[in-house]
């Protein structure tokens, strides 16, 4: 009893101070548009209140005219994949002088990492452990987006993912809770400005609501079952961090949550978001996904599916056609299972994020304002310096990297990915100029000029063998497959290339549509004759360096092995390749960390640091008879062309009560010769209390620049919101009275230790 009154207070302590800061007095702008939107609910009539939560696609096959007459009548409130102004121009028009109340439409798109200029692949920007970059670079995006009338993204997705078989993991920031928070909260900023409704931003909407990124097998939209504990503490909190930074609008996730659909889940999407968090702003489905509690077996009907999302919080319905809101909800109104008012409590924070985007006032975009926005060349600048920074150099034997750019006069660019545009900018592009993406081979060209002989050859193709759904949307399709006599003519061109050249530099890994949605894999390995073409290769003496593009952790365990240099690039954007050249040649300097755990093949899965201990910690890494449970590069692990050296780790306050906070320095030298980046990691482990804890947990870090021989001092704090967790044992967020070990270093297998002590 005792032991459970100290959690009591500790628990009450917290929900104290997290309710006050969520339940602050609203902005004057927020009761500005919340007198606004209830004034226009006093006008509506029920089908146009039941319109405004209606999305439809709008693809570019279909005709134009087909939309008019449902935004005229009011059944239509927001359409996604618009991207020609003049189109959005037209329909808008439509909505806001032909329709009786003139309420405008919210246009939507998947601004993902790049809109006209295309970024580094969410997931490598997370490999740049740089939140202010990735800040910046979405509000690139959103300014881009919202020159073509574009005023709310699908983005960020935040999903935890340890399972790299999962498409999808390509989309979010990998396997942590606090890095994933990090990244959650800075595009959450980039997206929206210090506001809703600032200029040349977006409304954001973070997905996908929750717990997707854990579906079994890593097959897309299979169920996800996930305890108390792992839902509170590893999946929510980067979702938390998005509505705490101010994040408009979220979307359900597809999949059966612990046997309920999450489109129809009332604990996640009430309990959770609006009571406990206090969540204000809306919630829209997944396409189709209001429909799809059918499938599931969660729904009998249309109308049974239209009930159970929208009384478990759905705001508004993505849908290509099923309408099941539009056709469903009015009935069960005049049925009396729901009443006008709760229509009411959830259009109206569709109408308040209409009115706080400035759409009533300004529902057009200046289409002149278009070309000088994709033309800005800071863009392009940007997205070359998140492509630098977001790299991860994985094994630099001998210090062969950087190349002397004089040493070489004959180089082999080879692989199926080093002159694929497409493949360079990775999924989910849509509106790209794809003619303006640098390829590795176009970059190492362009930066070695007429001191070397750079000669090029696929080698291989690779293919996934069925259809992306977004094939159709690609700007550049991938060649036919070669006839079987071409296939050995081309691979054996590329292997007499790399024996006539002085060094070759290898871009394999996968095509872009075999990561994102739709695009799990069962294995991990690279796909087609990669490998074998990287042996023959290496067998001809010549020295390698592989360059990977990817959107997921690939089994490069003989790469490891046998190829001296390894740069991970994932899929770097639209100046990705003139990004690479700069590290291989060291104009620039890699400085990324894995936001991954990098295993050794997918009989691994699933694997990642942060595990809890067994009852024998000392044999952990023999739990497998055939190898060594050990990956083969460890979360937050990265090289760099210089070293640095960590020492003088100091506790401030070596022991401190419940509810206080300390500081935790640690001093980091650059030991090289040349200037770089590390990120410093800091990691913790409670060693007892009310439930295990995992082995080691990140709980700070800082991207910082060194000279040679400079050393700095770095900071962290550590109070209740690092040291609290979810207690599967007393069911509640607790932080106890106990020891901590903590550690500072490049990565999670850091060595400098010491230890704390919280006290009651």
């Amino acid at each position: 009893m005792k032991l459970r009154s100290i959690f009591v207070v500790v628990v009450l302590f917290v929900v104290t101070v997290i309710s006050a800061a969520a339940q602050a007095k609203p902005s004057a702008a927020d009761q500005q548009a919340r007198q606004r939107a209830d004034a226009l609910l006093a006008k509506m009539t029920l089908d146009e209140k039941i319109g405004q939560m209606n999305q439809l696609f709008f693809f570019p096959f279909q005709p134009e005219a087909s939309f008019v007459d449902g935004i005229r009548k009011g059944q239509t409130g927001s359409l996604l994949f618009v991207t020609d102004p003049a189109v959005t121009n037209r329909l808008q028009k439509v909505a806001v002088t032909e329709s009786r109340l003139k309420i405008p439409l919210i246009f939507g798109f998947d601004v993902i990492h790049g809109f006209h200029t295309i970024f580094p692949v969410p997931l490598a920007m997370a490999a740049s452990w740089d939140p202010a970059m990735v800040e910046r670079s979405q509000a690139v995006a959103a300014s881009e987006a919202r020159s073509v009338g574009i005023n709310w993204t699908f983005a960020p997705m935040v999903d935890i993912a340890r399972d790299p078989r999962w498409g999808r993991i390509v989309e979010g920031a990998g396997e942590d809770p606090y890095l994933g928070s990090a990244m959650s909260a800075a595009q959450v900023r980039g997206f929206q400005g210090d506001r809703i409704g600032a200029p040349g931003h977006l409304l954001a909407c973070v997905k996908h609501f929750a717990g997707y990124g854990a579906a079994e097998g890593g097959r897309d939209y299979d169920a996800s079952n996930i305890s108390d504990a792992q839902m509170w503490n590893v999946y929510l909190p980067p979702f938390k961090a998005a509505v705490d930074a101010g994040v408009g609008s979220l979307m359900s996730a597809y999949m059966d949550l612990n046997d309920v659909p999450a489109t129809g889940n009332r604990w996640l999407l009430t309990d959770v978001l609006r009571k406990d968090w206090k969540f204000d702003g809306f919630v829209v489905s997944d396409a189709d996904a209001v429909h799809s509690l059918i499938p599931h077996g969660y729904a009998r009907d249309d109308a049974d599916a239209a009930m159970k999302a929208f009384s478990a919080g759905v705001n508004m319905e993505m849908n290509f056609n099923a309408n099941v809101y539009v056709k469903n909800l009015a009935n069960a109104v005049n049925a009396k299972q729901i009443s006008e008012k709760q229509i009411d409590d959830m259009v109206r924070p569709i109408l308040e994020a209409k009115i706080k985007l400035g759409l009533f006032e300004n529902p057009y975009v200046d289409e002149a304002k278009v070309k000088p926005t994709f033309d800005d060349p800071s863009h392009r600048a940007a997205a070359k310096l998140a492509a630098v920074r977001s790299a991860v150099l994985l094994k630099n034997q001998d210090a062969l990297l950087p190349l002397n750019r004089t040493a070489y006069k004959k180089v082999a660019v080879l692989g199926p990915l080093a002159d694929s545009r497409q493949d360079t900018l990775g999924s989910w592009t849509f509106a790209m100029d794809i003619g303006q993406t640098a390829t590795v081979l176009s970059g190492i060209r362009s930066k070695l000029g007429a001191a070397a002989q750079v000669d090029y050859a696929p080698g291989v193709q690779i293919n996934r063998g069925t259809s992306s759904i977004f094939d159709m949307m690609l700007k550049e399709k991938h060649p036919p497959v070669w006839p079987e006599a071409q296939a050995a003519d081309e691979f054996k061109k590329a292997v007499d290339l790399a024996k006539d050249a002085d060094i070759a530099i290898m871009v394999l890994g996968e095509n872009q549509d075999m990561s994102g949605e739709y695009a799990s894999r069962s294995a991990i390995d690279l796909p087609g004759r990669q490998l074998e073409l990287l042996k023959a290769v290496q067998a001809t003496g010549k020295p390698v360096v592989l360059v990977m593009f990817n959107g997921r952790p690939l089994d490069l365990t003989w790469a490891d092995e046998n190829i001296p240099a390894i740069l991970e690039a994932w899929y770097p954007g639209t100046d990705g390749g003139n990004a690479v050249a700069d590290l291989l040649f060291g104009d620039a300097v890699p400085g990324g960390k894995l936001p991954v755990t990098w295993i050794r093949n997918a009989g691994q899965i699933p694997f990642y640091y942060s595990h809890n201990l067994t009852q024998n910690p000392a044999e952990e890494v023999k739990r497998y008879w055939d190898q060594k449970v050990v990956p083969l590069y460890p979360f937050g692990y990265g090289l760099s062309y210089t070293a640095f050296a960590y020492s003088d780790l100091k506790v401030a306050k070596p022991e401190f009560k419940v509810g206080a906070e300390t500081e935790v320095t640690v001093d980091v030298k650059n030991t090289g010769s040349r200037a770089g980046d590390e990120v410093v990691q800091l990691y913790i482990h409670q060693q007892a209390g009310s439930a295990s804890r995992p082995v080691r947990e990140l709980k700070g870090f800082e991207r910082v620049t060194l000279a040679p021989g400079e050393t700095k001092t770095v900071r962290f704090k550590l109070g209740p919101a690092e040291l609290r967790y979810w207690s599967a044992s007393v069911r509640d967020w607790v932080q106890e009275a106990e020891t901590f070990d903590v550690w500072a270093g490049g990565d999670s297998t850091a060595a400098l230790h010491s230890t704390f002590k919280v006290v009651k």
